[in-house]
């Protein structure tokens, strides 16, 4: 009687394993698992209810926000055979302006950011690279600043933290160091990179930055960069 119990106890837990590993029945479903949108990029599960709504909502807001019909009198600061670069100003007319704060508001949505009111908003400068297929693929936004702190670098050695680490906090000097420029964003749309985009916007601003002034990369400050940017950072200012 022991043994038969025993047995039966070991099958009810079979069972109740094999039912918690059962996830997705397959019912001639087109898609399985983890799916990435071609047009937005969100990736969802297209077999959950909630995540193809959530997918449905951000799809839409994402696309509205990207989507460029352009206006008169826009300010080009560059030209590639990929697209363009147009500089926007505090000043600009009010659907330029709200252009930039919906673009904003997704790319503070995909970095975290928080919004922080600025301390110069008359004087900021927004960066937006338009693809040729009439969307906003990329953004910078920078400021004017006086100082900034360089970011010490991370001492070499077994216990040192990795780049596979995302979320740290940096170590900065407490010695301040003279700036002209700060970037407190830097964005390029997910299924845009690794077509130096970014690299462009970061040229472009020092070359429009200042009148007749083209800055120097330790005239530029990044705010809260990640380990990765940081590596990027480090790359672009030793080219």
């Amino acid at each position: 009687m022991k043994q038969t119990n025993i047995q039966k106890n070991a099958n009810a837990r079979d069972t109740s394993k094999k039912t918690k590993d059962q996830l997705i029945i397959d019912a001639g479903q087109k898609h399985f698992g983890a799916t990435m949108c071609k047009s937005c990029g969100m990736i969802y599960t297209a077999s959950n209810p909630e995540d193809e709504m959530q997918h449905v909502q951000h799809h839409h807001r994402f696309l509205e926000g990207i989507k460029y019909v352009g206006w008169k009198k826009e300010r080009v600061v560059a030209e590639f055979w990929d697209g363009k670069i147009v500089l926007v100003l505090p000043h600009d007319p009010s659907f330029a302006i709200k252009k930039v704060e919906d673009v904003q508001e997704l790319v503070d949505n995909e970095l975290g950011f928080q919004q922080v009111v600025p301390k110069c908003p008359n004087k900021i400068k927004t960066f937006l690279f338009i693809s040729d297929e009439k969307r906003v693929v990329g953004c910078l936004i920078a400021e004017p600043i006086k100082q900034a702190f360089r970011v010490l670098s991370e001492p070499a050695g077994p216990g040192s933290p990795t780049s596979t680490e995302c979320s740290r906090a940096w170590q900065c000097s407490d010695v301040p160091e003279p700036a002209v420029c700060g970037i407190s964003r830097i964005w390029v749309f997910r299924l845009k990179r690794r077509k130096r985009i970014a690299r462009r916007l970061v040229d472009t601003l020092r070359n429009c930055f200042m009148f007749g002034c083209f800055l120097s990369t330790d005239e530029i400050a990044f705010s809260d960069p990640t380990p990765d940017d940081y590596k990027r950072l480090n790359r672009y200012q030793e080219t």
